[in-house]
């Protein structure tokens, strides 16, 4: 197989330069960031901390489903970026995802959950932190297998002004099979995730290879995100985390390094994207279906069963899809950016 990074000589020594213009980027986030990124995801002024909004359940959805149908799930900047490196710095994110003129990129999950973090707390949400996330490999499309080591990454929500106090699973940057709400953390609770049949749920339990289990000393289980297609199929056990182990920005750029680097982790061989549609009247969030890109096949769920709408088979064919289906407008330096990858579209 084609190295995801081919050997170089321009890249020994070279100072990483951040490829978008942050030094002109509000402070995240400021009030006037705040309205920025209302106006881009399509919400108007009554959104606002300044129109003292009731910060609810409601409001709470109504700006995740805006966040995910706004962003895509993308790793486009693994491949198509001369670097080859992805920044976390939420002030680089901003201008990436909001100001940089609307050329619809997304993020993958740590890019998309570390900048919708600090949207929430500039919106007045102030009880939230982040968790790490293990998931488990898909095989012929199910998740199966041992849980990974922390490869991804959840905001957890308290709700103002809820007795008891109702904790919230905000997955941003999860992708297609991904909830698309707020999700409460009750255990076996099902909900409906929105396109066609799929359920989703957690559960609480052990991690097969979790050895410490005394509850007594301070043992914790694991919450369990599973899924399942249809009420009549059997569920799948998909990513686990503990809300109470708080992680930092600072432990995720440690394991963004091997997500977007390690020639062995699929993200830096793949190109993938995914985009949830917004449908309805105009300025309401229901999400109608989502469409999906992996390496060069494109498929998209209208709400009944996933379709294969094309296969790119060249870089031409791939960057026009990202245009026109996923509004993804990429620099021509960008598109050169990826000839010699192993994640290249040859014609082959």
């Amino acid at each position: 197989m084609t190295p995801s990074r081919p050997a170089d000589d321009r890249l020994v020594g070279f100072t990483l330069e951040i490829p978008y213009d942050v030094v002109k980027t509000p402070r995240l986030m400021d009030q006037e960031s705040v309205s920025q990124y209302l106006s881009y995801v399509g919400l108007d002024k009554s959104y606002h901390p300044s129109s003292h909004p009731v910060l609810d359940l409601d409001y709470l959805t109504t700006i995740f489903q805006a966040q995910i149908t706004s962003f895509p799930y993308e790793n486009l900047s693994i491949h198509y970026n001369p670097f080859h490196r992805i920044l976390l710095d939420p002030q680089h994110l901003f201008t990436k995802l909001v100001t940089s003129p609307r050329r619809g990129r997304g993020g993958y999950c740590m890019e998309l959950s570390i900048f919708f973090s600090h949207i929430l707390r500039a919106l007045g949400f102030s009880s939230i932190h982040y968790s790490g996330v293990r998931n488990r490999n898909r095989t012929n499309g199910t998740p199966q297998g041992p849980y990974n080591g922390y490869v991804h990454l959840v905001n957890i929500l308290t709700l103002p002004n809820t007795n008891p106090a109702q904790q919230y699973v905000l997955d941003a940057g999860f992708g297609g099979d991904g909830p698309t709400f707020p999700l409460p953390l009750t255990e076996h609770l099902i909900h409906h995730n929105t396109i066609g049949t799929q359920q989703i749920r957690y559960t609480r339990d052990w991690l097969p290879d979790q050895r410490f289990r005394d509850e007594s000393k301070g043992a914790l289980k694991h919450w369990i995100y599973e899924y399942r297609n249809s009420p009549e199929k059997p569920w799948n056990s998909y990513y686990a985390f503990v809300p109470e182990h708080e992680f930092t920005e600072l432990d995720f750029e440690n394991l963004n390094v091997f997500l977007s680097e390690c020639e062995r982790n699929h993200q830096t061989y793949t190109v993938l994207v995914i985009r949830f549609l917004r449908g309805g009247e105009e300025g309401e969030q229901k999400i109608k279906g989502k469409v999906m890109m992996v390496q060069g096949e494109v498929k998209q769920n209208l709400g009944g069963r996933t379709e294969l709408v094309k296969v790119c088979r060249t870089e031409e064919e791939r960057t026009e899809v990202l245009k026109e289906v996923f509004g993804i407008n990429l620099t021509e330096e960008e598109k050169g950016a990826i000839r010699g990858w192993a994640s290249e579209l040859k014609g082959e």
